[in-house]
């Protein structure tokens, strides 16, 4: 085979921006996982020095040495594991009636599509504000758990609702016309072939977005979770506190020693999210198994 004249030299100029282009990328590989690997060591060397069962189990105090973070973890769970209640049910069943009731796309689904799309970027903030108009005025739930737990379901209810719809899509169209052939109505096709099928994706998104609603802070400050409490909440009208509001405020504190207790609760917070994550895998991996 014979190169028209000039065809050598373009091969070796676009293997060389090939190549060019690989370092780029491996560069800024780099560069997040060299910051990752920073911030990692600067929170381990600062929080070890008070990170300990007894700070974890310990009531909050205002003296460093004294000071826990356990109301903030109960608190936590409790907006949590609320939150879930909540925006589950109503996640997953709005996902299969987009999916696989309303196949046929008018203007009214597609609206409601792309609201859904739109909701799941909006800034966290955004959502705060809305639940403290919302649950906390209008609906007269004050600075409670539950106006909490109803504000992060509204944070975490567009991207159950996309995760699920993506999970549903994955199942292969023929298991449901294979199992309406034999006679299933659509129902017990989705729930027999459909959602067995989907469900390791589904339980995925939904520990994902519940771990990511874990983190945040702003739609909990704006609808008035307590930086300190004294007790323990009891109910869900109760005031409380959660893991990153109190690192929060252990930063802007002007104490030294509340900077390194921000750093221990930050490593707190990040051991519970990377049990939840390998949760999450290992759910996925055991239901992937029975397939």
């Amino acid at each position: 085979m014979i190169l028209e004249p000039g065809t050598h030299s373009n091969l070796k100029s676009r293997k060389r921006f090939d190549s060019l282009f690989r370092y780029l990328c491996l560069g800024a590989a780099s560069v997040g996982v060299l910051i990752l690997v920073i911030f990692l060591t600067k929170i381990v060397l600062d929080g070890l020095e008070y990170f300990s069962w007894k700070f974890v189990i310990s009531d909050l105090s205002s003296r460093p040495k004294q000071t826990g973070i356990w109301p903030a973890i109960v608190g936590t769970l409790y907006v949590m594991v609320l939150t879930a209640i909540i925006s589950v049910p109503i996640g997953v069943a709005s996902a299969i009636y987009l999916q696989e009731f309303a196949r046929r796309k008018n203007r009214f689904i597609s609206i409601i599509q792309l609201n859904i799309a739109n909701l799941s970027g909006v800034p966290s903030i955004v959502y705060g504000l809305l639940g403290l108009v919302l649950f906390v005025k209008l609906l007269a739930f004050g600075q409670s758990i539950i106006a909490g737990a109803l504000t992060m379901t509204l944070l975490i209810l567009p991207t159950v609702i996309i995760v699920t719809q993506e999970a549903l899509k994955a199942v292969p169209t023929s298991y449901r016309e294979g199992s309406m052939a034999l006679g299933s109505t659509q129902w017990q096709s989705i729930r027999l072939q459909v959602l067995p099928n989907a469900l390791s994706g589904i339980l995925t998104g939904i520990i994902l977005s519940i771990s990511r609603a874990i983190g945040e802070t702003a739609p909990l400050i704006v609808v008035g979770a307590a930086t300190y409490v004294t007790s323990l909440p009891k109910g869900l009208r109760d005031h409380y506190t959660v893991l990153p509001i109190k690192i929060f405020d252990y930063a802007n504190d002007s104490k030294d020693e509340f900077h390194k207790i921000a750093a221990s609760a930050i490593l707190v917070l990040m051991i519970g999210l990377l049990c939840i994550n390998s949760f999450a895998i290992y759910l996925r991996a055991r239901t992937n198994s029975k397939k």
